[in-house]
């Protein structure tokens, strides 16, 4: 029968069933070497085709390896803090922005209902102007037909007046011609009849 082979191990695959945190920590107190990044002068910016300097710093290298752990605890615990205050930053401006939507939707609404109610009493309003200029109308034509008549009963009224006044004036053209036919005076002067 073949022989198997023996199997190859990778080495940055761990075999021992140790926390994500575990390896985490292993990976971060690898011995990382620190490097420097030097911008360019201005003369070398103007020229696109040069790059960037990196300079390895060994003195950042020794710190890092004396820290270890402590600072990656401290790291992780700024993590946790700036994860949860940007959490709470993001819950407030949503929390400020529902309320701001919220206050708009309700004033817009009571805007709308404000409006609603002035269209309402403006046609009220107009409604009764025109019921009032319909009874000024209605008032005008009668007391034009009342002037109308009055005018009327006072020139019946003349007429009447002026016929009596005719009918006086004869009656004392007959007396008077009567008077002087017989020669006798009247009985009054100034008599009423």
């Amino acid at each position: 029968m073949a022989e198997e082979e023996p199997k190859k191990v990778d080495p940055t695959v761990c075999s021992d069933p140790s926390p994500p945190a575990a390896a985490a920590a292993e990976k971060v107190e690898a011995p990382a070497e620190e490097k420097t990044v030097i911008p360019l002068s201005a003369e070398d910016e103007a020229d696109e085709s040069k790059a960037l300097v990196v300079v390895e710093n060994p003195e950042a290298a020794e710190e890092k390896k004396q820290e270890g752990s402590i600072n990656r605890d401290d790291v992780l615990a700024r993590v946790a803090t700036e994860k949860r205050l940007s959490f709470i930053k993001a819950w407030e401006e949503s929390e400020k922005s529902k309320a701001e939507n919220k206050a708009q939707k309700k004033i817009s609404a009571i805007a709308a209902w404000e409006n609603s109610k002035k269209a309402t009493l403006e046609a009220e309003l107009k409604k009764i102007e025109e019921q009032l200029e319909k009874k000024k109308a209605e008032y005008a034509e009668k007391m034009k037909n009342k002037v109308a008549h009055i005018h009327k009963t006072a020139e019946e009224k003349r007429a009447v007046v002026e016929a009596k006044r005719g009918e006086d004036l004869l009656k004392a053209e007959e007396i008077s011609a009567k008077h002087r036919a017989t020669g006798t005076a009247p009985k009054k002067l100034f008599g009423f009849f």
